[in-house]
């Protein structure tokens, strides 16, 4: 299978991805494009093909992005070619390309997306924690209702969610979690995410709400939205704020999980969706 990955060594998620594509028995063509960037008509062509607009390919963090207001909507693609051509660094990373589409990897489970066949033994990444694979489930399934019920989570509007839900396994197939994400627009209310006691501690909650937020971005979600009465610091550390649920827009106030079904007092929480 032949596979290209534009990679940064630097970069653990880069690094994970390499990993999780050898693990799977595939030796990639890797590109380090902070030496050989792609030319311009390239990246159009990865992000066309990605099928996203150029800009959700440039990263802030860690780059010249504000610095050079590349945040501007009215910027070209013309222009923010230009940027990227001067600095490699603001391309994100890794971006996959294989005979079953091309994907930016962030995070690096969804490398997942384009392989033929799926490792089934274990892997670890970099910081310990274990790969994860995620598959949607039916908002009926009742092993999703039951294990909601058991961590202490609502369920009550789960037949009539529009949402979509997934449960989470590692690659040798053990449940680890389940998770879920209502869309309204550019606004996503993450729900119904746990991860099961014995899984607990090994950093895949992380994982967990990144590949949820990974699948909400694809869908068009662009902004996060959740209420928790018991891991507020845990989102907090992964960048998610509070907020009063006066200031979160109308679709998010009258979701049920913020009208009656979590205590009034658990916090709302949000925090913008970059890859």
């Amino acid at each position: 299978m032949d596979v290209v990955v534009y990679h940064n060594p630097d970069c653990g998620t880069s690094r994970n991805t390499l990993a999780l594509i050898r693990h799977a028995g595939i030796e990639p063509h890797v590109i380090e494009y902070l030496k050989s960037p792609p030319t311009p008509s390239l990246l159009l062509q990865l992000a066309q093909r990605i099928g996203w607009p150029l800009r959700s390919l440039l990263r802030e963090r860690g780059t010249p992005f504000k610095e050079l207001g590349l945040g501007k909507p009215d910027l070209s693609d013309a222009a923010l070619l230009e940027a990227v051509a001067e600095h490699p660094i603001l391309l994100n990373r890794p971006i996959m390309v294989s005979p079953l589409g091309v994907k930016l990897c962030r995070p690096s489970d969804t490398v997942l997306d384009l392989l033929p066949l799926l490792p089934t033994a274990d892997l670890d990444k970099d910081d310990g924690s274990p790969f994860i694979r995620d598959e949607q489930v039916a908002a009926t399934d009742p092993r999703l209702a039951k294990a909601l019920r058991d961590a202490g989570l609502p369920t009550d509007d789960l037949r009539s969610s529009a949402g979509r839900f997934f449960s989470y396994r590692t690659l040798s197939g053990r449940l680890v979690g389940y998770g879920g994400f209502e869309l309204n627009g550019d606004d996503v209310l993450l729900r119904s995410i746990l991860v099961t006691a014995d899984a607990r501690g090994k950093g895949i909650g992380r994982n967990l709400a990144l590949l949820l937020m990974s699948r909400a971005f694809d869908a068009g979600g662009r902004q996060a939205w959740l209420l928790t009465a018991s891991a507020a610091a845990f989102f907090e550390g992964m960048g998610f704020t509070a907020t009063s649920r006066e200031a979160a827009p109308q679709a998010i106030r009258q979701a049920p999980q913020v009208v009656s079904l979590c205590p009034a007092s658990a916090p709302l929480l949000t925090r913008r969706i970059t890859l």
